[in-house]
């Protein structure tokens, strides 16, 4: 396997879920659960790339290697680029972002974004999809969507209902939405150049109306390779009942 890094971005503040990282799951924070995870894939390191000493602390504490970036980024991907910097990657090593609210990130599909990116040449990023889990993901925004071409490259991400089956009534789409409709997993590998690169562009316009930073990949002409997912991760952590259900389901 070609080798690669992962690097979870973990910023302390989150306006639905302050200190997230720092959440107990079944007795461990839930930045540890995330490191496991990815510790689990054949990844060459795990780091932690952080804004907030507790977080630093936290991760120092369960044996963890981590890196203190700038409080001031407006996404992961610009987070990733300063710790890349300060971990001397050089261009063409492979980075994984993990998200740090992913405690139940399969390692078999960190490594499949992996190697999706080093199959796929023309892309400069590789993520995943699946199928919806419910057919009330259909509407919801919080579930991004993707559409992809006949080489696997993605056409667009939105966080509207995308295909959509022009001559059928919502309750048919919804009915065959799991066939029709793919939801993205927000997993992405790229090498360190490409992330340098993209972290120096402005917001396009069409990543500022949907808040999804990927579409600026598309505005400017590249590629996203994007392949079924072969493991679908476990419910990611945005809000106070998600954290409790996953609180219910690791503690089983």
């Amino acid at each position: 396997m070609h080798p690669f890094h992962v690097i979870i971005p973990a910023r302390y503040d989150s306006s639905r879920l302050p200190g997230k990282p720092l959440m107990d799951i079944a007795g461990k924070p839930m930045i540890q659960h995330v490191v496991e995870c990815a510790i689990g894939s054949a990844a060459g390191s795990v780091t932690v790339a952080t804004d907030d000493i507790r977080v630093e602390q936290a991760v120092q504490k369960f044996g963890g290697s981590v890196v203190m970036t700038s409080p001031h980024h407006l996404s992961g991907s610009d987070r990733i680029a300063e710790a890349i910097d300060k971990l001397g990657f050089p261009d063409q090593e492979i980075i994984v972002n993990v998200q740090g609210d992913e405690p139940k990130m399969p390692p078999a599909l960190i490594n499949q974004v992996s190697e999706l990116l080093v199959q796929k040449q023309l892309a400069v990023m590789a993520t995943a999809s699946a199928s919806l889990d419910n057919p009330g993901q259909l509407t919801d925004p919080s579930v991004v969507k993707v559409v992809t071409d006949c080489n696997g490259y993605a056409i667009y991400f939105s966080r509207a209902t995308i295909p959509w089956v022009r001559h059928e009534t919502s309750s048919r789409l919804a009915d065959n939405a799991a066939s029709v409709v793919r939801r993205h997993l927000g997993i992405y590998a790229y090498r360190c150049g490409y992330i340098r690169q993209f972290s120096r562009q402005s917001m396009c316009e069409l990543e500022q109306h949907e808040k999804l930073e990927q579409l600026r990949v598309l505005w400017h002409g590249e590629k996203i390779a994007c392949a079924e997912a072969v493991e679908i991760p476990g419910p990611g952590i945005d809000t106070p009942a998600d954290l409790e259900r996953i609180r219910h389901g690791v503690g089983r």
